[in-house]
């Protein structure tokens, strides 16, 4: 099992915080450090210096990390075109010396799309959107050097594409596709995604997601792809501490530890290793408070050797 640092940045946080963040993840030995591709606030309180821009943050961490790996959950096809994506999800990747995974989505906060003038069409346009931005991303990802890509579909339209630059990885830096829909959902992780990751769940929620991606790949032809699942995290070594993280998020801490990875170390761990059980191979833990860095130090000392 690997564990995967999550930020929410549009709550309100700088570079320089996300950074601090970012480098204790690294040292301390988690696999991943991954944001929120967000343009505005989403849950109450202090917005801070306000959100920042997911692509322009990780490319900064590119040069500004060294080993652990980086990446969004998820980036919404509503933000950016597909072409312009790739150039800057390859341009990261080279960065990093190939060290960036894209979860890409079809966003759903329409409320920041009316606050910075993005259009937000109807789901079904988004998910037409969604299925048409993988294949041109992989398209332009794998065409080879030398030739050209073209694509023509109901929502973007691409030339004789030079389908450059490309990334560090080969044949590409690695998909992630989330959510828990019973049918596009599935489909597109099975033709398209490396990974499939089912967000704030029960396990016994993300055993039928995982199972509906399994039977997808079957159908597929392919082999079954990584499994992972985020968990809102929140960890203390005392019901006193724990308590108090849980304060400090606006947790109610009894729904917390019902429904996320909220306890003591052996409790978190034995959580975990429920998702284990089922399939999951990574867990993505939701960190709230990122001035809490002794919250990291814990996992990571207590938890992180167990699974």
């Amino acid at each position: 099992m690997k564990l995967r640092i999550f930020t929410e940045p549009q709550q309100g946080a700088t570079y320089d915080e996300l950074l601090t963040v970012a480098l204790a993840a690294e040292r301390l030995g988690f696999d991943a450090f991954f944001r929120s591709d967000h343009y505005m606030q989403i849950w109450p309180g202090d917005p801070g210096p306000g959100s920042t821009d997911a692509w322009t943050t990780l490319a900064g961490l590119a040069r500004d990390t060294s080993t652990i790996r980086l990446g969004t959950l998820v980036t919404p096809v509503t933000f950016r075109l597909p072409g312009p994506l790739a150039i800057s999800v390859a341009q990261v990747d080279q960065m990093s010396r190939g060290r960036v995974e894209l979860g890409l989505g079809t966003g759903w906060y329409d409320a920041e799309h009316i606050a910075y003038g993005i259009p937000f069409p109807p789901i079904g346009e988004r998910f037409g959107r969604f299925e048409e931005q993988l294949e041109i991303l992989v398209g332009l990802w794998t065409t080879p050097v030398g030739e050209t890509f073209s694509f023509e579909g109901a929502h973007y339209r691409l030339a004789d594409s030079p389908a450059l630059p490309k990334p560090a990885q080969s044949p590409k830096p690695p998909i992630i596709i989330g959510g828990t829909g019973a049918t596009r959902t599935p489909r597109l992780a099975a033709r398209f995604a490396d990974e499939y990751n089912v967000p704030f769940r029960t396990p016994e929620d993300t055993s039928e997601a995982f199972d509906r991606v399994r039977k997808a790949c079957e159908a597929e032809g392919r082999e079954p792809i990584v499994l992972s699942a985020a968990q809102v995290v929140c960890v203390g070594s005392d019901d006193v501490e724990i308590a108090r993280r849980a304060g400090r998020i606006g947790q109610d801490l009894a729904a917390l530890r019902a429904t996320g990875l909220a306890g003591t170390p052996a409790e978190v761990a034995e959580k975990i290793g429920r998702f284990a059980e089922l399939g999951a191979e990574r867990i993505y833990l939701q960190v709230l408070d990122l001035d809490d860095l002794d919250h990291l130090e814990l996992i990571a000392d207590e938890i992180l050797p167990h699974v």
